[in-house]
């Protein structure tokens, strides 16, 4: 391709870009959506305390076998996200996590950033770091299996946040990100989080949120990222968890389409929301009101949910090998009732008290 202006030139070959929307549209397709294991070490460690087992590496590769190993998981799942450490676990048969996964069809992802560093000079706002050799850790974990990535970029709401400089900040980091994985053949998931912490309205995180998608994609265009060859995971439009008034599922959803509508590349496949501490059910009928809204969507709107497809998994597990096959059937049924949502074929489910449960945790960190 001629360079325009004598700035660019096309930087992913034609089959490159080919295999990135290939696996970007079969990580959204009908009915299924991504199951987020990626939890760090010590957050996977909060988790585990609240039903007393000790966070150690066995434990840890036991609970993701459970995960990874229930049968037709890949009915509602089209895509795992792992943590560097479950990467390269095995099952207790030896065979690898990944090629688990891979032999049910389902695609492994790596969670590829570092955390959130605070951004100086401003108001308790971050950053996320990882950048740093990025392009040789892409390059391994595409040799070792996975084709996707995923990288969260946080964002507050305040009364003098988010900053300019951290909605550019973040964009820049994430469009790095993206660009970088592409070269090496993941699928990016670009993730900017606006954080539920406040007690703002609905209206101000149908805002904020535009603001934050129009800093993004402008930073993906700059770096002339492939969108075709992406995923976007951003929060749904919620009010505040301590405002005042809560909104109902209809209302979350088409301020979650009319934000997404106006901020959004129809080129890019699908989106994949975060359940950003809403308790199971929440993000379950959430996703549902997003799929009936009666407005233009170009994209698949699905999800990506680590604590929304887990808690009730955990609880039932308890950490004991006799609990195993009903904590399977217990992840197959909140994926099942996810699958259904991302259809807008979600109906509602009894005896459902521990899937109401709040998950929401103060300024998140995985």
């Amino acid at each position: 391709m001629a360079e325009v202006g004598g700035s660019y030139s096309q930087y992913l070959t034609p089959e490159l870009q080919k295999e990135l929307h290939e696996i970007a549209l079969k990580i959204v397709a009908p009915g299924k959506g991504i199951l987020a294991a990626d939890e760090s070490t010590g957050t996977i460690g909060k988790r585990f305390a609240s039903i007393n087992l000790e966070n150690n590496e066995d434990n840890r590769r036991k609970y993701r076998q459970l995960l990874f190993t229930t049968p037709n998981l890949n009915e509602h799942i089209s895509g795992v996200i792992l943590y560097e450490e479950t990467f390269y676990q095995k099952a207790d048969n030896g065979t690898r996590f990944v090629d688990v996964l891979r032999k049910q069809g389902v695609v492994p992802g790596i969670k590829l950033d570092l955390g959130v560093v605070e951004l100086a000079g401003t108001i308790n706002e971050g950053t996320t770091q990882g950048l740093d050799n990025l392009a040789k850790r892409a390059a391994e974990f595409k040799k070792g299996g996975a084709d996707f990535a995923k990288w969260r970029c946080v964002l507050h709401i305040g009364s003098h946040v988010p900053s300019h400089v951290a909605l550019l900040e973040n964009a820049n980091v994430l469009a790095r990100y993206a660009s970088i994985c592409q070269q090496n053949g993941l699928v990016p998931i670009v993730e900017p989080e606006v954080l539920c912490d406040g007690d703002h309205t609905l209206e101000r995180a149908q805002k904020v949120t535009e603001q934050t998608l129009a800093y993004v994609y402008k930073a993906l265009a700059d770096h002339h990222v492939y969108l075709e060859g992406t995923l976007l995971k951003p929060n749904m439009v919620t009010p505040g968890q301590s405002a005042t008034k809560r909104n109902t599922p209809e209302e979350i959803g088409l301020a979650t389409v009319t934000a997404l509508r106006r901020g959004v590349p129809a080129a890019v496949p699908g989106i994949v929301f975060l359940s950003g501490g809403q308790s199971e059910l929440e993000a379950t009928k959430n996703l549902n009101a997003i799929n009936q809204v009666d407005l233009v969507k170009p994209w698949k709107l699905t999800f990506s949910y680590g604590r929304a497809l887990q808690a009730s998994v955990i609880k039932a597990w308890g950490g004991k090998d006799a609990n195993i096959d009903t904590a399977k059937k217990t992840l197959l049924h909140r994926a099942k009732a996810n699958g259904e949502a991302q259809l807008g074929k979600y109906s509602g489910e009894e005896n459902a008290a521990a899937a109401a449960e709040s998950l929401f945790v103060e300024n998140h960190s995985y």
